[in-house]
C-alpha cells in the first residue's frame, strides 16, 4: 500500500492523465483500473473490480462496475453528463444515475446489494452511503482528487483479517473464563461479602498465568499446565496458593529447598500475586475445566488485550452475565476517537520522515520520533477494563516498532539494550471499578508481552519482559470527585467513552455528581446528559494548555436544547472542536447488541486549523466545527416558547389521560357502535405518529360536550367516563387526581376549527422528508402529534422544504436515530424567509403539487410514499419544485449542499434572534 505522500502524488497525476477525457463505454474500464491500481495500490484490479455484472430487471441490464470485497457499485456516465439530472430509461421511466444503481441493487440477492452506490462521469464523483441513503452525497471533483483522495478509501478498505480473527479468538477466551467462573463460583461462600473478590481476583491470576505459558513469559510452553497436572483435584488448592507465591517471591528470597517444578516459575511481581485471597477447594469439574478447556484446548498468546479486557470484565460482572452478553469496545470505534485525534498526525510524520532524503537527517529524526512517542501522557477519566488506554499503547508502540526497525536498518544496536522507549507508565486511567482497575493493569501488561514480542523479532534477540513493573496509574474512585492532576499531572491527551446515561435516567448519586461537578448556578444543568460531566471535568484540566480531548458521548448533546445548555458557557471559554464524528451506532458489544448512538467529539482550547467532521463514511474538511458538529459558526439555539417569526402557533394535540377507555381501534369502535348506537356521533378519527404515517387511524370517543342526560342514555360510555374517572382518582400525581373530577375532558385539548398542519413528533431518519399534512375541523390528534391550525399551504411548502429538513436534522433532538421534532427548538427557532408574494404564491402551488402526487397512490400510505427506496418519482420530483422554490425565497442557490444551507439558516437565526 503506497503511503499517504505517495497516495497523493498518485493522485494528483491520475487526475491529469484523465483530465478531458471518458467515454462511458470506451473508458470507463482503464478509468478505475488505474485509480484503483496506481493511486490506491490494489496489486491485482483486474481481480478486485467486476464490469458489466448482469443483472435482471424486466429485461436484462448491466452493472458498470461491481467491487464485491467492498460492498461498491458504480454507475459510471460519459464526461459532461449531469450526474444528478434523470435520463430516460428503456422503459420509459426517467432516474437519475443514482435511482438507476439503487433499481439494480434491489434486484439483487440481499447478501450482495452494495454498501455504498458511486455515481460517476470522469471529472466528477458522487458517493452514496446505503446506511443513509438520504443523507448528501460526498461530491468529489478529479481536479482536486489530489487533496480529496483519502475520501475514496472506502473502496479498498476491506477490514483488517487481522482485528477479525483477535475478536473470535477473545470471544472465545471470554467463554473459556465464563466456564472457569460458573465452576469456581458454586464453591465460594456467597454470603462472606469478601468472596466475589476473592473470586475475580483468582480469575484475573489464572488468566494471566495461561497467557503467560502460552506467551513464552515464563519460559516454557504449557509450564502452568504442566506443574499443575501432577496434582489430583483435592490437591490443586494447594498447589495454586504455593505458585501464586512463588511468583510474587523475588528469586533470591525464595527457600533453596523449593521443589524444582516450582522453582523454575519467575518472579513475576508487578502486585498482582501479592494479595492473599482465599481459594475454594477444587473438584473434578473445575480441575478438568481450568487443565483442558482453558489450558491444552486453548491457545491464549493471540488474544488481543484491548476486546478481551472488557469481555473479560463483563464475563464477571454479574449484571452483564444476566443479560446474556460480553462487552467489549471494537477496535475499528477505539480508532475513530484516537486516530484524528493524534495517530493520523503522528503516522504522517514519520511517513515524512521516511522521505528524508539525507541519511544524518533521516537517522536523526527518527531518534527524535521516538523520543517524542516516549514523552506522550494519555489519560482516560472513565476507563473501564482499558481498552482505549490498551489500544493506544498497541498503537504507540507498533510506531515505535517501525521507527526501530527502521533505525536498526540503518545503524547496528547494542545487543544488550533495550531499544523500547514507550512504557505503559505514560497511560493513566480512572475507574469507579475496582475490579476494572485490575483487568485494565492486566491488559496492559499482556500488550506490553504482545509487543516486545514484536520488537524481539526485529532486532533478533530475547528482551526481559519480567518482572512486572508496579506501575499505580489506574486509580480506582469516582473520577467527578477526584481532581485529575493528582492522578495525571500533565497529560497530552485525554481519551475514553464515559458513562452513556441520559439526563433523565440519571440515578441520585449521579445527580449529585453532576451537582458537583457543575455546581448549582449552571442553567438548565437537569438536562443534561452524565457524560456532560466528563467534558466539563476535561475543560477544566485542559484550560491554559494544548491538551486536547475526544470523548464518545451519546448524541444527545449536539442535539436539541442540550447544545446550548452544555456548549454556550464552555465555548465562551474558549473551548474549540477539531474534529466530530456525527451520530453513528456504537456496538459495544458481542453477544447482545445494545445499539446505543453516539457522536465523538475532539476539542481542545488550542485552535486546530486542520478540521474534520466525520459523517456516515464522508470525511468534510471544515472551517469551523460548531456544536451542531456541522461546518456553521457557533450558534446555541435555546428553546423558545414563541416563534422567532410572524407564523402561525404550533402546540401539541390532545392528551386524554384516559387509560385508553376513549381510544379504540376500527373494528373495536364498531362492536361498542352495535351495542350503543347512540354514541356513532361522538367518534372522531385519532391520529398520533404512528397512525398518520401509516395511514391507520384509531377513533376517538369524545364526550367532552355531553350533557349528563345524554351520557346517562349511554351505560357503555358512563362505565368508560367512571373508569376515567377512578384511574385519574388513583393517581399518584395531585394534577392528574384535581382532573378526576371532569372525567369527560381531556388534560390538554386541541381541537382547531379549521384545517391544521400535522407534524409526527418521531419520524425515522431515513426519510429524505418528514411527511406532514393536512388535517380538517373534527379529525382529532394526540400528544405524539404537533397541529398548526390556521396554516396555510404556503407554511405546508416552507416546513415541507428541504431547507427547513436541512435546520430540522440538525437542532432537533433524536429518539435513537429517529427525528425527535420539537416545537421550542425546532419550529419556533426556525428562521423563515421574507418572500415576495409572487414568490409566496409559488410556493404554495408547489406545495398543492406534492400533496396532489400523493393522492395518485391512495392505497399508499406515507410510510410507504416516503421509503427511500419505493418513493414514486412524481413525488419526488414535486418536493423538488418545491424545494426549488423555497430556496428562491431564501435566495438560496439550488446547488447548495446541505451543510451550506445549514450556515446560512445560522447566520439567518443569529441576526433575527439579535434584532428580537
Amino acid at each position: 500500500m503506497n503511503t499517504e505522500k505517495q497516495q497523493r502524488q498518485a493522485a494528483i497525476e491520475f487526475a491529469k492523465r484523465w483530465h478531458g477525457r471518458g467515454y462511458e463505454k470506451g473508458e470507463s474500464q482503464r478509468y478505475w483500473l488505474d485509480l484503483l491500481g496506481n493511486v490506491y495500490g490494489v496489486p491485482n484490479p483486474t481481480e478486485w473490480v467486476e464490469f458489466e455484472d448482469k443483472v435482471q430487471l424486466d429485461s436484462t441490464s448491466f452493472i458498470d462496475v461491481m467491487i464485491p470485497a467492498t460492498h461498491v457499485m458504480i454507475e459510471q456516465k460519459s464526461l459532461g453528463k449531469d450526474l444528478r439530472k434523470p435520463i430516460r430509461q428503456s422503459d420509459g421511466t426517467m432516474l437519475t444515475p443514482f435511482q438507476q444503481a439503487q433499481r439494480y441493487s434491489a434486484a439483487l440477492p440481499y447478501s450482495q446489494r452494495p454498501r455504498w452506490i458511486v455515481t460517476c462521469n470522469f471529472a466528477e464523483i458522487d458517493v452514496y452511503d446505503m446506511e443513509n441513503p438520504n443523507s448528501e452525497p460526498q461530491h468529489i471533483a478529479l481536479i482536486n482528487l489530489g487533496d480529496d483522495y483519502y475520501r475514496l478509501q472506502f473502496l479498498v478498505d476491506t477490514g483488517s483479517v487481522h482485528i477479525n480473527k483477535e475478536m473470535e479468538v477473545s470471544m472465545q477466551a471470554g467463554e473459556i473464563v465464563g466456564r472457569i467462573y460458573d465452576a469456581l463460583i458454586k464453591e465460594y461462600d456467597l454470603t462472606d461479602p469478601r468472596s466475589m473478590r476473592y473470586l475475580n481476583i483468582l480469575c484475573v491470576r489464572l488468566v494471566f498465568c495461561l497467557y503467560a505459558e502460552d506467551a513464552g513469559i515464563f519460559g516454557r510452553h504449557d509450564m502452568f499446565h504442566d506443574y499443575l497436572d501432577r496434582y489430583e483435584a483435592a490437591d490443586m488448592r494447594d498447589a495454586l496458593l504455593r505458585v501464586f507465591d512463588t511468583l510474587n517471591t523475588p528469586v533470591e528470597r525464595r527457600s533453596k529447598y523449593l521443589r524444582p517444578d516450582l522453582a523454575a516459575f519467575p518472579y513475576t511481581n508487578g502486585g498482582l500475586f501479592a494479595e492473599q485471597i482465599d481459594v475454594p477447594p477444587f473438584t473434578e469439574e473445575m480441575r478438568h475445566v481450568l487443565l483442558q478447556h482453558a489450558s491444552l484446548d486453548f491457545d491464549w498468546s493471540q488474544i488481543s488485550p484491548t476486546i478481551f479486557g472488557g469481555v473479560f470484565e463483563s464475563t464477571l460482572n454479574a449484571v452483564t452475565r444476566r443479560s446474556g452478553g460480553m462487552h467489549y469496545t471494537s477496535i475499528e470505534n477505539i480508532h475513530k476517537v484516537i486516530d484524528p485525534l493524534f495517530l493520523d498526525g503522528l503516522k504522517r510524520k514519520l511517513a515524512d520522515i521516511t522521505d528524508e532524503p539525507v541519511f544524518k537527517r533521516r537517522l536523526k529524526a527518527l531518534h527524535e520520533f521516538q523520543d517524542q512517542l516516549a514523552s506522550l501522557v494519555f489519560l482516560d477519566p472513565a476507563c473501564g477494563s482499558g481498552n482505549f488506554l490498551t489500544e493506544t499503547y498497541l498503537s504507540l508502540r507498533r510506531l515505535e516498532n517501525q521507527v526501530i526497525k527502521l533505525i536498526y536498518n540503518m545503524e547496528p544496536l547494542d545487543a544488550f539494550v533495550n531499544p523500547i522507549k514507550v512504557s505503559i507508565n505514560q497511560f493513566y486511567g480512572i475507574e469507579i471499578n475496582d475490579f476494572a482497575v485490575t483487568v485494565a493493569t492486566t491488559a496492559l501488561w499482556i500488550s506490553e508481552s504482545q509487543m516486545m514480542a514484536e520488537t524481539e523479532s526485529i532486532i533478533h534477540h530475547d528482551i526481559d519482559f519480567l518482572p512486572l513493573h508496579s506501575y499505580a496509574n489506574i486509580h480506582e474512585g469516582n473520577a467527578l470527585h477526584m481532581d485529575w492532576r493528582h492522578v495525571c499531572p500533565h497529560p497530552d491527551y485525554i481519551i475514553g467513552n464515559p458513562p452513556f446515561v441520559g439526563a433523565r435516567l440519571m440515578s441520585p448519586e449521579q445527580k449529585d455528581d453532576m451537582l458537583y461537578v457543575f455546581g448549582k448556578d449552571w442553567k438548565n444543568l437537569g438536562n443534561i446528559d452524565y457524560v456532560g460531566a466528563w467534558y466539563k471535568r476535561s475543560a477544566e484540566l485542559m484550560k491554559g494548555t494544548s491538551i486536547q480531548t475526544a470523548l464518545v458521548s451519546t448524541n444527545s448533546i449536539s442535539q436539541g436544547e442540550q447544545v446550548a445548555n452544555l456548549w454556550a458557557p464552555l465555548m465562551r471559554d474558549g473551548l474549540k472542536i477539531n474534529f466530530a464524528h456525527c451520530t453513528f451506532r456504537w456496538d459495544s458489544e458481542a453477544s447482545l447488541k445494545a445499539h446505543v448512538h453516539v457522536v465523538i467529539v475532539g476539542f481542545s482550547y488550542v485552535d486546530n486549523h486542520n478540521k474534520f467532521i466525520f459523517d456516515n463514511g464522508q470525511t468534510i474538511k471544515a472551517a469551523h466545527i460548531n456544536p451542531y458538529l456541522v461546518d456553521a459558526p457557533d450558534t446555541f439555539i435555546h428553546s423558545r416558547s414563541k416563534a422567532l417569526c410572524n407564523v402561525p402557533a404550533i402546540g401539541i394535540g390532545n392528551q386524554p389521560i384516559d387509560g385508553g377507555n376513549y381510544l379504540f381501534k376500527k373494528e373495536e369502535m364498531d362492536e361498542f357502535i352495535k351495542k350503543e348506537p347512540k354514541s356513532a356521533s361522538y367518534f372522531h378519527l385519532w391520529y398520533g405518529s404512528e397512525e398518520f404515517i401509516h395511514q391507520k387511524p384509531r377513533y376517538c370517543l369524545w364526550l367532552g360536550d355531553c350533557s349528563p342526560k345524554e351520557i346517562n342514555e349511554m351505560p357503555l360510555c358512563k362505565k368508560r367516563v367512571e373508569n376515567v374517572r377512578l384511574l385519574r382518582l388513583a393517581s399518584k400525581r395531585a394534577g392528574t387526581r384535581r382532573l378526576a373530577d371532569r372525567p369527560t375532558r381531556f388534560l390538554v385539548e386541541n381541537m382547531p376549527n379549521g384545517d391544521s398542519i400535522i407534524i409526527p413528533s418521531v419520524s425515522s431518519e431515513k426519510r429524505r422528508y418528514v411527511p406532514m399534512g393536512f388535517i380538517h375541523k373534527g379529525t382529532f390528534a394526540s400528544n405524539l402529534v404537533l397541529l398548526i391550525p390556521s396554516a396555510t399551504l404556503y407554511h405546508f411548502g416552507i416546513l415541507e422544504s428541504n431547507v427547513h429538513m436541512a435546520w430540522m436534522r440538525v437542532v432537533c433532538g433524536r429518539l435513537e436515530m429517529r427525528y425527535r421534532y420539537s416545537k421550542d427548538v425546532v419550529y419556533n427557532n426556525f428562521p423563515w424567509p421574507s418572500p415576495t408574494a409572487e414568490q409566496a404564491e409559488k410556493i404554495a402551488t408547489t406545495a398543492q403539487g406534492i400533496l396532489d402526487a400523493r393522492s395518485h397512490y391512495p392505497d399508499s400510505s406515507l410510510a410507504d410514499l416516503y421509503n427511500p427506496n419505493l418513493m414514486p418519482y412524481d413525488l419526488l420530483e414535486a418536493h423538488r419544485a418545491n424545494d426549488r422554490a423555497v430556496m428562491a425565497a431564501y435566495g438560496f442557490a439550488t446547488r447548495m449542499t446541505e451543510t451550506e444551507c445549514v450556515s446560512r439558516l445560522f447566520d439567518l437565526y443569529s441576526a433575527m434572534a439579535h434584532m428580537g
